[in-house]
């Protein structure tokens, strides 16, 4: 759960629009913190189990199972989960509720760890004609739809700074960034997307 206190990485950043020469905005980005993020992670040889009391906390059935591989990702009642490795999850939450908590009751310290990771994360939003090609210029990553279907996450990052890109559409991305470097990458993101045009919203914190 975010602490109240916590100073966004975006708070330098101005939001506004910066149209291509012939006055289009092709890439539209959101940049904002997140109420609620949850690393679940075992060892190598605890997936199995930690994976049976995880489907059972959350609700997972048959229809609607845990994401069974990495990069793979489901809705679940306390928000998105993740596969961000063999043996971990991460799960995102719109609200300040006490996932970890929650969690940590069903899951003993001998079966894996929960871990409170809401001020250690960020998001933005990418959107528009343009976003893949914008994205292209920075993470070195195939985007083509076979290889990067919607509804997967794949984890890529520049310059050295890791970063995961969730695909929610053709030209439509969530950005899931570390807090300490967020600053610098939507910066980053700004400059590969000007050519196109492009407009930066701020959520208020």
């Amino acid at each position: 759960m975010a602490d109240s206190a916590f100073h966004s990485p975006f708070a330098e950043h101005t939001a506004g629009e910066h149209p291509s020469r012939d006055g289009q905005i092709q890439v539209r980005l959101h940049a904002h913190t997140l109420a609620n993020v949850t690393l679940i992670s075992t060892w190598p040889s605890g997936t199995s189990a930690l994976c049976a009391v995880l489907a059972q906390a959350l609700g997972a059935t048959d229809m609607f199972p845990l994401p069974g591989a990495t990069g793979q990702t489901a809705p679940c009642p306390l928000g998105l989960l993740m596969r961000t490795g063999p043996t971990e999850f991460l799960l995102v939450g719109e609200t300040a509720a006490d996932t970890v908590g929650a969690l940590r009751r069903p899951i003993a310290p001998d079966l894996g760890a929960v871990l409170d990771l809401s001020h250690a994360r960020v998001r933005v939003q990418v959107q528009g004609a343009q976003a893949v090609a914008a994205l292209g210029k920075l993470f070195a990553l195939d985007f083509r739809d076979a290889a990067f279907p919607v509804g997967r996450v794949q984890l890529s990052g520049h310059h050295h700074v890791p970063c995961s890109l969730h695909r929610l559409g053709a030209d439509r991305f969530d950005l899931y960034m570390l807090s300490t470097y967020a600053h610098g990458q939507l910066e980053a993101l700004l400059d590969a997307a000007l050519e196109y045009g492009v407009a930066l919203t701020l959520a208020p914190r």
